[in-house]
Parts: C-alpha cells; structure tokens; sequence
C-alpha cells in the first residue's frame, strides 16, 4: 500500500521587510536550518486551524487574518507532501521560542538577506514565489 500524502502549514510573520524564522533541531528533519513557523496539520484539522495552532505552539503568538499565500507539493522521495502558507495580518503576543527541545534560535531576517542555511523550498517560496504572487509550485519532482 502506498503512504498517504503529508500536509504542513507554514506561517509567515512580517514586520516590515523581515520575516520571523526559527532555527530547527532534534526534529530529525532539516536540523540546523532556518524555517518558518510550521508543522503538521492533524487529522480532522482545517488548514487554517493548524495553522494558527503552529503559531502558538512553536513561537506563542496567537495569529489573526490568516491569508493564503502559497502551496508546495514536494517530493521527499519516501513521502510526498502538499506545504500551505499563509500569511498573518497580525498577532498578539511577542515571539518567543516555545518548543526549546525544537528551536535553538528565533530571529527576524530581511527577506533581501535570508539566512544561508535556510530551508530550501522554504527561501525558494520566500524569494520568488510570494512576492510575485505564484500560488503553487513542485519541489524534489526531478529526483523521482
């Protein structure tokens, strides 16, 4: 039988020109690398709800005006997985890092001068993709 297809959401957090990132560890994924704010979205869960829930759990920001901004379908070789983003017309609350044992660093980049050791297909959305307003693309297909 073959797995499923995986959902995440991601958040993006903007103040002025910067976006808010964390830096993944002991997650077995892409440890060590700049990320949004993101996750899974549970079974029976809207995309929205998981998204907002992600905000809260991973930096403690509870987030409002949830916009759609993009969708990934990747290819990871053993899984495929459907990434949405959204962008946030606000929050309450500071960010902070929520999950230690996850996060090793939270910090505001300029979207001009993203981190090098950033999450591919995540810088790849944050460069090209949502500033120009491209509502999909396919990452990892050229390896199948």
């Amino acid at each position: 039988m073959a797995e499923l297809s995986r959902s995440a959401v991601y958040v993006i957090l903007r103040r002025s020109a910067q976006v808010l990132l964390i830096l993944r560890q002991n997650t077995g994924y892409m440890d060590g690398m700049w990320d949004l704010p993101a996750g899974h979205v549970e079974t029976g869960e809207a995309a929205t709800a998981a998204a907002a829930r992600e905000a809260m759990e991973e930096v403690g920001v509870a987030v409002r005006d949830l916009r759609f901004a993009h969708v990934t379908h990747r290819n990871h070789g053993d899984r495929t997985y459907y990434g949405v983003y959204f962008e946030t017309g606000g929050w309450s609350g500071e960010p902070a890092i929520m999950e230690p044992d996850k996060c090793a660093g939270l910090g505001w980049f300029s979207t001009q001068a993203l981190p090098p050791n950033m999450v591919p297909f995540t810088r790849d959305v944050l460069e090209r993709h949502v500033p120009g307003g491209v509502a999909y693309a396919e990452w990892g297909w050229e390896r199948s």
